[in-house]
């Protein structure tokens, strides 16, 4: 994260001695990335945060396999279709994946089981819903827009009050801001589209009593189920920069131009192998004879993800494109309006557009979950044709 947050009861220096009120010692934990080299956060701990009494291997409630996408096609996923039986962890749907991205779909209305993803960090779209996130950083309460960005190794669960509908983007690595937005030094620079008082982190600590707690826990090896003698939400106070934090998708500010701009104005956030863009409702271009939506286009080196969050879709008008609904465009495959849009909006004479939206550019081919041709509109393909 960019900036330094500190929470709760700390001690003048890193590793010096912290003590309980009985006069024992509050156990330090380094959570950091990059093998002591980049970002850190300190977490002091009532209790052991190494003390577990049993370890179980776990097969996954979910399916995980997928298929490439054969024949190279243009996809239309209607996320309305999908129902789950689980939570916001074991009741993913996999729609999307390659080997730096997973991309799933989940609607629940029951609290998660205490998780640790330690193969990447993870964000979590919440479509529609609100959600309480618990970790051993504290609590941020979550709602329709928000971005929830979740460091690797983080301990959390989800509660839901009502059914959650969510996006889940699981990462082989670390999500950040765009380092473009960013100074050498880490602070949102004026011309970044948000900035550090859009960010909500925890606020206090989060204390849980509890003994013999278990943690699912997600290895590049698989599923573990860790028993901790202790519940792992002990933690009084912690500092550094790296913790969970909640973005939502209003306060992205959107960059206009007198003719289109490409979606690297849109990008939110970078990950190993792709990036995150949201588009918010905005002036359309301003010069006189500009063609007010996107161009027809091909991106050689990236597939995109494109999810339908709010608003009207004016481009894509007779494609079935609705909001709930995914579009997946594949590298090899020119992709732009729908017949007859560029003159509609041309002689309407439209000045704003209302679309929402969350788009995944991958730099890898994206191969199908079984979860996307489960609720696939199988005629999209041949829309741009009628």
């Amino acid at each position: 994260m960019p900036y330094y947050r500190q929470v709760g009861e700390i001690p003048r220096k890193r590793h010096v001695q912290f003590k309980r009120p009985d006069g024992g010692l509050y156990a330090e934990e380094l959570m950091g990335e990059e093998g002591f080299s980049s970002d850190s956060s300190l977490l002091y701990h009532r209790y052991l945060p190494t003390a577990i009494v049993k370890a179980e291997a776990v097969d996954p409630v979910v399916s995980v396999n997928t298929a490439p996408n054969l024949p190279l096609s243009p996809r239309h996923f209607r996320t309305q279709d999908l129902t789950s039986a689980g939570d916001l962890v074991a009741g993913r749907i996999l729609l999307s994946a390659n080997g730096d991205v997973r991309l799933s779909y989940a609607t629940t209305d029951r609290p998660s089981e205490l998780y640790r993803n330690s193969k990447g960090d993870e964000c979590v779209y919440i479509q529609r819903g609100s959600v309480r996130f618990e970790s051993t950083y504290g609590v941020i309460e979550a709602g329709e827009g928000d971005y929830v960005v979740i460091p690797t190794g983080t301990i959390h669960r989800w509660v839901p009050s009502g059914t959650v509908n969510a996006l889940v983007i699981e990462a082989s690595g670390h999500i950040r801001p765009p380092r473009r937005y960013l100074s050498q030094y880490g602070q949102f620079l004026e011309h970044a589209p948000y900035c550090e008082r859009d960010l909500r982190t925890p606020q206090e600590p989060l204390i849980t009593e509890g003994e013999e707690v278990p943690v699912l826990v997600r290895t590049r090896g698989g599923l573990t189920r860790l028993t901790y003698r202790n519940h792992p939400f002990d933690v009084v106070g912690w500092d550094g920069y790296l913790y969970p934090y909640a973005f939502n998708i209003e306060d992205f500010e959107p960059v206009v131009k007198k003719t289109h701009a490409p979606p690297p104005v849109h990008q939110t956030f970078e990950g190993p192998g792709f990036v995150v863009c949201s588009f918010m409702p905005r002036p359309l271009d301003f010069h006189p004879e500009a063609v007010p939506i996107p161009y027809n286009h091909h991106n050689v080196d990236s597939d995109e993800f494109m999810f339908y969050v709010g608003g009207d879709y004016s481009a894509r008008a007779g494609s079935g494109i609705d909001v709930g609904s995914i579009s997946l465009h594949p590298a090899g495959f020119t992709h732009g309006p729908q017949p007859g849009a560029v003159e509609a909006v041309i002689a309407a004479g439209a000045t704003h557009t209302s679309e929402m939206a969350v788009m995944v550019d991958t730099f890898r081919p994206l191969d199908l979950g079984e979860g996307a041709l489960a609720c696939e509109d199988p005629g999209y393909a041949w829309t741009w044709a009628r």
